[in-house]
């Protein structure tokens, strides 16, 4: 079964470029011009990943990312931007996209991130069914992550995590103590060098601390190491 892609841009042009590269990889396209029928689109449609721009008619995207993770609609979403903006960049992270690119763009480049996001769901899904050595449950103080389910929890309550997310607070319980920089982050959990904006791994700590954490500004999980990076510890019980 041919994975399902919606592209939600109010370019024409992109669309159709997106569209016929999308779909020579092998891939289903659904479209939209606008963000509230895009919106619509995720919601029955069910894609397996969204390519959605920031700057739409109706309802922008990031709003219609924010609306999608309010309704607890998890699906991957890559987002572009025509401008070279930080906060919209970093806003469209903080909402809930799992990845963005500038235009202009390669469409190439477009379908090589929508195959290595796709690639990395369908390889833990078959990594549970066939190697249960990655299952174990991991704790540490009130977390567990249940890495057969792509499961994570926090006092027992099921956390709302993206996929990257998850990769990242995986990745650094696997890793509990080790002291990981940015760059061994990026390189790790995104599985590419992100043309070394380094911030994108700041705003997902800055998640995942917003989840985990009882006092942001004083962590006691999820460490910031001054000068080298971050690393999860086991809290300490007073």
């Amino acid at each position: 079964m041919k994975n399902k892609v919606l592209v939600v841009d109010d370019e024409q042009s992109i669309v159709t470029l997106l569209q016929y590269n999308l779909e020579q990889a092998g891939f289903d396209v659904m479209t939209a011009f606008d963000g509230l029928a895009g919106k619509q689109l995720a919601e029955t449609m069910a894609p397996d990943l969204i390519v959605l721009d920031l700057m739409l008619p109706q309802m922008d995207g990031v709003e219609v990312c924010k609306q999608l993770r309010q309704q607890k609609i998890m699906t991957p979403i890559l987002m572009l931007t025509a401008k070279d903006d930080e906060f919209d960049k970093i806003l469209g992270l903080e909402l809930g996209a799992d990845d963005y690119m500038i235009k202009p763009f390669s469409p190439r480049e477009v379908v090589a991130r929508v195959k290595a996001i796709l690639r990395r769901i369908q390889i833990q899904t078959t990594s549970n069914e066939v190697d249960k050595v990655d299952s174990s449950i991991i704790e540490i103080g009130n977390l567990q992550i249940f890495p057969e389910k792509y499961e994570a929890y926090f006092k027992g309550q099921q956390l709302e995590l993206t996929l990257k997310e998850y990769e990242l607070l995986h990745y650094l319980a696997q890793n509990k103590n080790r002291v990981l920089t940015r760059d061994q982050l990026l390189s790790s959990v995104w599985n590419y060098e992100f043309a070394g904006d380094t911030r994108i791994v700041d705003v997902h700590i800055s998640h995942l601390r917003e989840k985990i954490e009882e006092d942001t500004k004083k962590p006691i999980y999820i460490k910031t190491v001054r000068g080298l990076g971050y690393k999860l510890e086991e809290p300490k019980v007073e």
